[in-house]
């Protein structure tokens, strides 16, 4: 006889667990604590297999009976209800524990540390990820709305950090696709999201590019009377135009001062590609004051706390104030934009030397290869008279007259 709600309502426990057939395989069992649990038995290849299907009243008699249904018609055509139901569990219990910070930090360690990207990359990265963790960060990945990553984006947009916004909707939304390369979500939510963020304004590195300016800036780096390891880091930066981050991440293990040349490995590149910078024999000098200071072990740059860390990436730009210039005059990567232009408007050396000497990226990996070959000695030439031309500007002597010269 089939169940109804009055005879459930009425089923008493026992001693022992026991078992009141409904109709076409479901059933319910009563547990000796006043449990009533569905049950439905089914067939595979002879084998009888039991579907839970969840306990009553919670699960009502109608619903119980269109569950079974549901598994009756999935056995007819060759399916498994109760493994099915055991993969759907296991993969929520997956999915719940792949939260976004736990799926972030292992996007940053497969993607990114074992890929060799830049140290500066990779602690900008988990920059980002601090950014957004208080949000989204115990969120599972695979449940969070474009609404939630808006959210922490708008706060950091409302203080003024228009391009920390913009830079961490672009670093959720690498994990995110990471996420859907590894099953452990189905889409990006941020690409719902353009358009939705202040576009910020292109930064532009403040920088001299005057003659007689440029000449008073190496002066005054001459004059810089605090640590001097800084004041080398800062009379060297002029004449080798690499970014902050690779200048102090320098180690005397790249440095070969007999042929004159610094190998900057991928790792600590923008471009995730080798850099040779030639150093001219001004360069030499200083790195040879350096290494007499503290010899040739480790960084070339360290911090004045700790030999076993690069200075801070705040050095150079906060000894710049020290002297006395702001940020909207001297900036330490701005110094890369000086020695452009400087060579650029002297016309004396070819546009793509300039360009591999500032480890631009070159889309096309072939030409890369050809013209870091092709304008190597043109390089060396370059840095020399580089050098010799920043000591002309020190001591007030002959300025070249090119479009950036005043008179």
């Amino acid at each position: 006889m089939p169940l109804t709600d009055t005879r459930l309502r009425a089923l008493k426990p026992k001693d022992k667990p026991y078992k009141v057939t409904d109709e076409r395989g479901l059933y319910v069992e009563v547990t000796p604590t006043g449990g009533k649990l569905w049950r439905f038995r089914y067939r595979i290849g002879g084998a009888q297999k039991k579907l839970c299907i969840g306990s009553y009243p919670d699960i009502s008699l109608k619903q119980a009976r269109d569950e079974a249904y549901e598994a009756r018609r999935a056995v007819a055509s060759g399916g498994d209800p109760a493994f099915e139901k055991r993969k759907r569990k296991i993969r929520a219990e997956f999915l719940s524990a792949q939260t976004f910070e736990a799926v972030a930090r292992e996007y940053i360690e497969q993607m990114m540390v074992q890929n060799g990207r830049a140290d500066g990359t990779i602690v900008k990265a988990n920059y980002f990820l601090d950014k957004l963790a208080p949000a989204i960060g115990n969120r599972p990945i695979n449940e969070i709305e474009p609404f939630e990553v808006l959210a922490p984006l708008k706060r950091l947009e409302a203080t003024g950090k228009h391009e920390t916004a913009k830079k961490c909707r672009s670093f959720a939304g690498r994990v995110f696709r990471y996420g859907v390369a590894t099953t452990r979500c189905k889409s990006d939510p941020t690409s719902m999201l353009k358009g939705a963020l202040v576009t910020p304004r292109a930064k532009h590195y403040a920088a001299i590019l005057e003659p007689t300016e440029l000449g008073g800036l190496l002066r005054a780096i001459d004059d810089f009377t605090g640590y001097m390891v800084t004041k080398l880091a800062l009379q060297i930066a002029p004449h080798v135009f690499v970014r902050p981050g690779e200048l102090r991440h320098a180690e005397w293990h790249e440095i070969d001062l007999v042929d004159g040349v610094w190998k900057i490995p991928a790792g600590k590149m923008k471009a995730r590609r080798a850099h040779a910078v030639p150093l001219s024999k001004q360069v030499r000098g200083y790195l040879t004051d350096l290494a007499e200071m503290l010899g040739r072990e480790g960084y070339v740059f360290p911090s004045a706390r700790s030999s076993k860390r690069p200075m801070s990436e705040n050095t150079l730009n906060a000894a710049f104030r020290r002297m006395g210039y702001s940020k909207e005059e001297v900036t330490a990567h701005g110094l890369r934009a000086t020695a452009s232009t400087f060579l650029n408007e002297s016309g004396l050396w070819n546009p793509d030397a300039i360009e591999r000497a500032l480890a631009h990226g070159d889309s096309n990996v072939v030409r890369g290869i050809y013209h870091r070959g092709k304008h190597w000695d043109e390089r060396v030439r370059m840095a020399q008279w580089w050098s010799d031309y920043l000591d002309e500007l020190r001591t007030g002597g002959k300025v070249i007259m090119g479009k950036f010269a005043k008179g």
